[in-house]
């Protein structure tokens, strides 16, 4: 047998054991909370971009359900049947229904993973997370490192302790000051709320990149913070599928760092989906932070790796698990469990608290003090959204945001040493040198225009597996700041992207020679050994 011949056929065998292994995989059973057959007025469903009754903000009888016949169906002339709203000047469209129908060929298919059900709409757990979410938007402009200083946000402390199903992070039994609005991954409490990988320059080739961005602001400077759909008018508008997009207004004089939940927003409206990762990754590989210990020419004496086991190869492969990470959820979001949307549900309780509509929302959100603080400011119960178009036009559960996250921060901590001291980064100062340690852990200034040293008593226990973990809740949970999502799309999409990315993983590592092996912490906590 030929060497050629040999080689095509050790290729073959490869490409075959992949296969079976992806095939072995059992596929998990896919539900949802049922609240589309519980309510024959969908109101516990995703409905942006069709037609609304115009009193009762609901879906129009026949346009939900010929919405479910096209997914079902699955072809481009079955979604030019779905009924349209009019009045609408500019249609937003439906974002990618199909996609969740396609095939990958490495790692999990679309259809071999599945997320558990989400929050019923009538349930404690769902009003606690839009309680969550209105005080998120009540306190967008208040700095993350005041929370504890804040009123409005001991408000928020109370009113959330005060619910009979928060499963946010709390310590001690208690949402805290410093638990306020975060993830609850291993080591995501620690330090500040940004994590460094926001806030550190980018090592880019010669080129060296700030992260301080173009902020978000009001309409005009008597209202210099802005947020919309707060009137039935215009919430009804979005929902019928007008496009708004392009009328917020930036501050284009003076970039900023991350340093409040507006900030935060305005990252996360208009990021790349594997932006942060990437950075991340340039970080790390200009600050020469050390690879896990079971990667290959990690000490070695004369080989160092590069298309494979090198900078090329990990940059290259913490971009290219995004994609199939979105096939995946895109799965979830149409095929299987059409959430609505936070705003929709702010649809609901505006019509509960207003027109006393006889709607199941559950009576922590009734009770809530958010509630009151929202009424308050804006004269109306509708969750106020960062973005003037809201949502995108796709359900909610799970999160693109966060599955990418999930599956581009995976790969990122098998690669990396999760347990090396952010302080002891060397960053570089030159192209290719890397410089002095980084020491304290860094945080915006009060303006936001310059970082200075965090010097709270954790500083330095913030390491590269915890500060991976907070760039994955900051992202995911930065679209929860801007109203268009939930804390459950947040947390179990983190896991569906996890398992794409190991999955990936799995099968790319059949095609290696040098060996080795990658060692991750989970997002749960528990390790696993590739």
């Amino acid at each position: 047998m030929s060497n050629g011949h040999s080689r095509r056929k050790a290729a073959l065998d490869i490409r075959r054991e992949a296969a079976d292994l992806a095939f072995n995989r059992l596929h998990s059973e896919q539900s949802s909370n049922s609240d589309e057959n519980r309510f024959p007025n969908y109101i516990g469903n995703f409905t942006k971009g069709l037609p609304h009754n115009s009193i009762t903000g609901e879906v129009d009888p026949p346009a939900y359900p010929a919405l479910l016949e096209a997914l079902r169906a699955g072809h481009e002339d079955d979604f030019q049947t779905v009924p349209l709203p009019t009045g609408v000047t500019k249609l937003r469209k439906l974002v990618n229904p199909r996609a969740g129908l396609a095939f990958d060929l490495e790692g999990p298919d679309s259809a071999a993973v599945a997320m558990p059900p989400a929050p019923a709409v009538d349930s404690a757990q769902a009003a606690g997370e839009a309680v969550e979410l209105y005080w998120m938007a009540l306190l967008r402009d208040v700095a993350f490192v005041d929370y504890a200083a804040d009123v409005l946000a001991m408000s928020a402390l109370a009113d959330l302790n005060n619910l009979s199903d928060f499963r946010g992070p709390k310590a001690g039994g208690q949402v805290t000051a410093q638990t306020l609005f975060r993830g609850q991954t291993p080591g995501e409490l620690v330090g500040p709320y940004i994590s460094q990988f926001l806030l550190l320059d980018i090592p880019y080739g010669s080129l060296t990149i700030s992260q301080r961005q173009t902020t978000a602001q009001g309409p005009t400077t008597a209202q210099p913070n802005a947020d919309y759909m707060t009137s039935w008018g215009a919430w009804l508008a979005v929902q019928n599928g007008e496009d708004t997009t392009g009328t917020d207004r930036f501050d284009m004089t003076t970039p900023r760092y991350i340093r409040n939940g507006r900030d935060l927003a305005t990252y996360v409206h208009f990021d790349a989906l594997y932006e942060a990762y990437l950075n991340a990754c340039l970080i790390l590989l200009g600050a020469r932070a050390p690879f896990d210990v079971g990667i290959p020419y990690r000490s070695s004496q004369r080989q160092e790796g590069f298309g494979t086991f090198g900078g090329p190869h990990i940059l290259s492969l913490v971009t290219e698990v995004a994609t199939r990470a979105l096939k995946a959820v895109w799965r979830q979001k149409w095929l299987v469990h059409r959430r609505l949307r936070p705003e929709a549900y702010g649809g609901l309780v505006h019509r509960v608290m207003m027109d006393d509509a006889p709607y199941p929302v559950h009576a922590d959100i009734r009770n809530s003090q958010a509630l009151v603080e929202v009424e308050n400011k804006f004269s109306s119960y509708l969750l106020p959204m960062a973005f003037p178009e809201g949502s995108p036009v796709h359900p909610a559960y799970g999160a693109g945001h966060a599955t990418v996250a999930g599956a581009c921060t995976t790969v990122l901590k098998a690669w990396f040493d999760e347990s090396f001291p952010i302080a002891q980064l060397t960053l570089p100062t030159k192209p290719g040198q890397p410089g002095p340690a980084l020491g304290n852990p860094k945080v915006p200034d009060a303006m936001g225009t310059s970082l200075v040293d965090y010097t709270g008593a954790d500083k330095d226990q913030l390491t590269v597996g915890s500060e991976l973990n907070k760039v994955a809740a900051n992202v995911a949970i930065g679209r929860n700041h801007a109203g268009v999502h939930w804390y459950t799309d947040y947390s179990e999409s983190l896991a569906l992207g996890e398992e794409i990315a190991i999955g990936v993983l799995e099968e790319q590592a059949l095609t290696y020679r040098e060996g080795g092996s990658f060692t991750l912490t989970r997002f749960d906590g528990t390790q696993v050994v590739i």
